[in-house]
């Protein structure tokens, strides 16, 4: 791979795992909480940023903040919230200007994960998790653990799975389908470029991965779109020349 491809390539897996951290820390808090007044929704938000780190191997680091909401009718339906969201930021940006960051102080988007970031700080993507799987919608599969615990069956919310989607700054799709029971090797890690720093190709097998998917997944894709596009417009024209 040509060094200036590496960093990208790098960020890219470094990336995913952080969201399936997250992810995973997402459907922890929600699983503890389910049932309760202070219920948390299943779907969040994930910003990324880099800053400069020579000490670290490609010379930046990655910092990520996230936003999470109370469970309620709104904040259950993905493709609506990421639009709200998009709305949210363009109306920001109207009312406050070049001053306004989506990690506030005034007019925040996120309420957790690094919401301070060190001067000179980019902008290198946007993300979305949710408790939603191939094994069915959240809440679906959350009383399935309640119903197995009854029965005395085995099973938490650590056996669930959860995925994610990211956009980057470089034109990077990513999908991550997090699976504790995944065998060995198995990264559930999707990608339209290059994620191997140590190899280049030409063929890419998920070149075509935002056009993939039922009629929900184009939605999340699109709405996903409509929110990077709005927050790299207005992020990246505040960098320096």
């Amino acid at each position: 791979m040509p060094a200036e491809a590496r960093p990208w390539a790098n960020l890219r897996m470094q990336i995913a795992y952080r969201s399936k951290r997250l992810n995973t820390g997402h459907m922890i808090e929600a699983d503890q909480r389910f049932g309760r007044r202070d219920a948390i929704g299943p779907h969040g938000v994930m910003l990324f940023f880099v800053s400069d780190a020579p000490g670290e191997p490609h010379g930046y680091k990655l910092h990520t903040a996230y936003r999470l909401w109370p469970q309620s009718p709104d904040s259950d339906n993905l493709s609506g919230l990421l639009s709200d969201l998009t709305a949210v930021a363009a109306d920001n940006i109207a009312t406050i200007g070049g001053r306004w960051s989506p990690l506030g102080p005034k007019g925040s988007m996120v309420n957790g994960g690094d919401m301070t970031l060190p001067a000179g700080a980019t902008y290198v993507g946007v993300g979305v998790s949710t408790l939603d799987s191939d094994r069915g919608g959240w809440y679906q599969v959350a009383r399935s653990v309640r119903e197995a615990a009854a029965m005395g069956r085995n099973l938490s919310g650590f056996d669930l799975k959860g995925q994610c989607w990211a956009l980057l700054t470089d034109g990077t799709a990513l999908h991550i389908d997090r699976d504790p029971h995944a065998r060995l090797g198995v990264t559930g890690i999707r990608c339209n470029k290059d994620l191997d720093v140590d190899q280049f190709t030409y063929f890419r097998p998920d070149e075509d991965l935002i056009e993939r998917g039922d009629d929900a997944t184009h939605a999340v894709w699109q709405q996903l779109a409509a929110l990077h596009h709005t927050l790299a417009a207005h992020l990246l024209a505040r960098r320096p020349a």
